[in-house]
């Protein structure tokens, strides 16, 4: 089975470019732009690892909005 990783960036192009480069490695990707619509998805739908990198939101406020996801490895 492969393992959802969720990216979070307000860059539309690294998100493409992480996007097409974990996905030739064979895991499935979610991309989104914000750190709002991020957290609504991953309460509904955790995933296997997540990585974010936003102004306004940092991995800090995702963490400590609750959302669940180990390490990445």
């Amino acid at each position: 089975m492969k393992q959802t990783i969720a990216l979070v960036d307000d860059d539309r192009n690294i998100l493409t470019s992480v996007q097409m480069t974990l996905e030739q490695e064979g895991f499935t990707v979610v991309t989104y732009t914000d750190g709002e619509s991020a957290l609504q998805a991953l309460l509904a739908k955790p995933v296997e690892c997540w990585t974010l990198k936003c102004p306004a939101w940092t991995a800090w406020s995702c963490c400590k909005s609750c959302v669940p996801a180990p390490p990445c490895r």
